[in-house]
């Protein structure tokens, strides 16, 4: 699966302006800039907020974090769930297919995504 515009799902904690993009500067106010109120591809706290965001949900989706590796996560149950993730793609294995398809159903909820 694959998160579409994942840096825009997480929200900033600071206050970050930027110039006013190519085509969209107004007559007059040139001199203005922009106050950011999402994460943007190019930020250097980009990568780092998606994560965060990202690890958040799974947590709160009863999932557990790989000691060794903080992009896989785990749901220990009768049949296992896991959760592989790189950057904005994701491998989800289990041996019940339900228990893929109820994980991929809550992502879709939370994310937009794509399969």
């Amino acid at each position: 699966m694959n998160v579409k515009t994942m840096f825009l799902h997480s929200e900033l904690e600071e206050k970050i302006y930027m110039k006013q993009p190519e085509g969209y500067i107004q007559e007059d106010k040139e001199n203005k800039v922009c106050l950011l109120k999402k994460s943007l591809y190019g930020l250097k706290q980009s990568p780092r907020k998606w994560y965060k965001r990202f690890d958040s949900f799974m947590i709160k989706a009863k999932y557990n974090r790989c000691e060794y590796d903080s992009c896989i996560y785990f749901k220990q149950s009768d049949d296992s769930t896991y959760l592989l993730l790189y950057v904005d793609d994701m491998l989800i294995a289990a041996r019940n297919k339900t228990h893929v398809q109820k994980l991929k159903a809550q992502l879709k909820k939370e994310f937009d995504m794509k399969d």
